[in-house]
């Protein structure tokens, strides 16, 4: 079951085509990859799928139902989450806290219920402990849960950004460039822990990511893109063959 369908968007910023009848389907349960040179289009589809950007023709779907619709304030509601290039944390904030946050988007209690201490409020805030606690677990936060942000390696910032996204209850993770600034012990822990997330968690990921050796060694399929165009789409191992592809990197067919 394809549970993201991307139908020839295409995306235009005055006289640039940043991307250009883009489709591809990624299904259920498996991790993609989304791969290009600088500028090939990549961000620019993720903002489509997050709705932070409008796409001038095509559609995208998302388990079946249009997205275009849906404003980005909905998209985390809906069952999207995405974490970004720049990290975007409360550094004055816990590590706990930080990831709390992003559980609210499906709490459905209101001001006067949170104001009066209803029960149901309480049995909603108790629901979330317990699933932020395990997300902790699981990305082995356990020993800086309450620790502050800024008083972390930027590694495992990463960490605790994953995991506000993971607090939303997605079906689907967007992943921007995950490894950025990550060494190479960093890379490896980072690709065993996409894995168990997607085993534990059920869920789908697609990624954009610069490396390829961590794109190749944990993705189901590789999409590539070059100047906003969809140049390859397949197993690790065919588009790593493909003539466009190595072209687009290397300048050259080899």
């Amino acid at each position: 079951m394809q549970l993201l369908q991307v139908s020839d968007v295409t995306v235009r910023f005055g006289g640039i085509t940043a991307l250009d009848r883009v489709s591809f389907g990624v299904a259920s349960g498996t991790i993609a990859g989304l791969i290009g040179p600088n500028g090939a289009g990549k961000t620019t589809l993720f903002n489509c799928l997050s709705r932070l950007y409008q796409f001038s023709e095509g559609d995208i779907a998302f388990e079946g139902r249009p997205l275009v619709a849906t404003p980005a304030h909905g998209i985390a509601a809906l069952g999207i989450g995405r974490t970004f290039q720049n990290l975007a944390l409360f550094r004055t904030m816990s590590v706990r806290q930080n990831i709390q946050l992003g559980g609210h988007c499906r709490t459905r209690t209101g001001y006067f219920s949170n104001a009066l201490r209803l029960p149901h409020v309480r049995r909603e805030e108790t629901a979330l402990n317990e699933h932020v606690a395990q997300i902790i677990e699981l990305l082995d936060l356990q020993a800086v849960a309450e620790t502050r942000v800024m008083d972390l390696s930027f590694g495992t910032q990463k960490r605790v950004e994953l995991g506000r996204a993971l607090a939303s209850r997605p079906k689907l993770l967007l992943l921007d460039e995950p490894a950025g600034g990550l060494n190479h012990e960093e890379v490896e822990s980072l690709m065993e822990l996409l894995r168990r997330i997607r085993a534990e968690l059920k869920l789908t990921i697609l990624l954009v990511e610069h490396h390829m050796n961590l794109v190749m060694r944990v993705s189901d399929q590789v999409v590539a893109l070059d100047f906003g165009r969809k140049i390859a789409d397949g197993a690790p191992a065919e588009v790593q063959r493909n003539a466009d592809v190595i072209r687009a990197y290397l300048g050259t067919e080899q």
